[in-house]
């Protein structure tokens, strides 16, 4: 009795060690942001700076390749990520570079660049602001 006691409480210790649960939905934590487009002039001066509408805004899981989910910005910029449990994500749009030496204005058939940020959810009910993203185009 003894053994299949030992054998049965190994069994169950490995099985609730494995099943961590990592970092993606199914939690309570929330992301949200502000993404603003700014503009800039050929010479890099700044011209203006607006909420970011209707966006695509990226999340990446823990250490996923690829994105998890994706959202669009509200008319003034804001995004949000509900339901996401304890741990690291990457939050990202796509600009055009900054300083214009990829993309437009002088290459403007050039692929667009993301614009990471990286949040740690630290607590199940969280929320974390990640504000600003700057986007340029």
């Amino acid at each position: 009795m003894n053994k299949l006691f030992l054998i049965l409480s190994v069994t169950l210790l490995i099985i609730s060690v494995s099943c961590k649960k990592q970092a993606g939905q199914g939690g309570q934590a929330t992301i949200q942001g502000k993404v603003y487009l700014r503009k800039m002039s050929p010479s890099f001066q700044f011209i203006y700076q607006t909420p970011a509408e209707n966006l695509s805004v990226y999340i990446i899981y823990g250490d996923d390749l690829t994105y998890g989910a994706n959202t669009n910005t509200s008319p003034d910029g804001v995004y949000q990520f509900q339901y996401l449990r304890k741990g690291s994500y990457k939050i990202y749009v796509y600009s055009n570079d900054s300083a214009g030496t990829v993309g437009p204005p002088i290459n403007a058939s050039a692929p667009k660049i993301a614009v990471y940020k990286e949040v740690n959810v630290t607590s199940k009910k969280q929320t974390v602001d990640v504000s600003p993203i700057i986007s340029y185009y």
